[in-house]
C-alpha cells in the first residue's frame, strides 16, 4: 500500500504544478490606442524601437504578459509640419484584443505647420 499512496502523492504534486502554471501570470493582456492627428496622415513612430506604427488615424493594439501599464513615447511626422513627440501610459487591462480595440485610449495631436 505505501507504493499506492506515494503514487497518489506524486499525482497530487503534478496536478498542483500544472494548475499553478495554468493560473500563473502568463495570461495575455491587451491595450489599444486610437491615434489621431490634425491634419490626418501623420506617420506614428514608436521611439522605443523606431518602429513605424502607421498613419493617422490608426488604431494600434499592444500585447502584454504582465498587464502592467507601459510608458510609451511616439513621434508624429508629416511633411510640411513640425514633428511632435507625445508620451502616455498604456493600460493593458483587457483580456482580449477585441475588448481593447472596443475601448481604445485616445491620443490626439495637432501638428504645427513649418514656417
Amino acid at each position: 500500500m505505501p507504493h499506492l499512496s506515494m503514487s497518489h502523492m506524486i499525482f497530487g504534486v503534478v496536478v498542483l504544478a500544472l494548475l499553478s502554471l495554468s493560473t500563473g501570470c502568463s495570461q495575455r493582456m491587451y491595450g489599444a490606442v486610437q491615434f489621431e492627428s490634425l491634419p490626418a496622415g501623420a506617420e506614428v513612430v514608436n521611439l522605443r524601437d523606431d518602429a513605424t506604427l502607421g498613419l493617422t488615424p490608426i488604431l494600434v493594439t499592444w500585447e502584454s504578459s504582465s498587464g502592467e501599464p507601459e510608458y510609451v513615447t511616439v513621434q508624429m511626422r508629416k511633411a510640411g509640419y513640425l514633428e511632435e513627440i507625445t508620451s502616455f501610459w498604456l493600460n493593458t487591462r483587457h483580456k482580449s484584443r477585441e475588448a481593447a480595440q472596443a475601448e481604445p485610449q485616445p491620443i490626439n495631436v495637432i501638428l504645427k505647420a513649418r514656417k
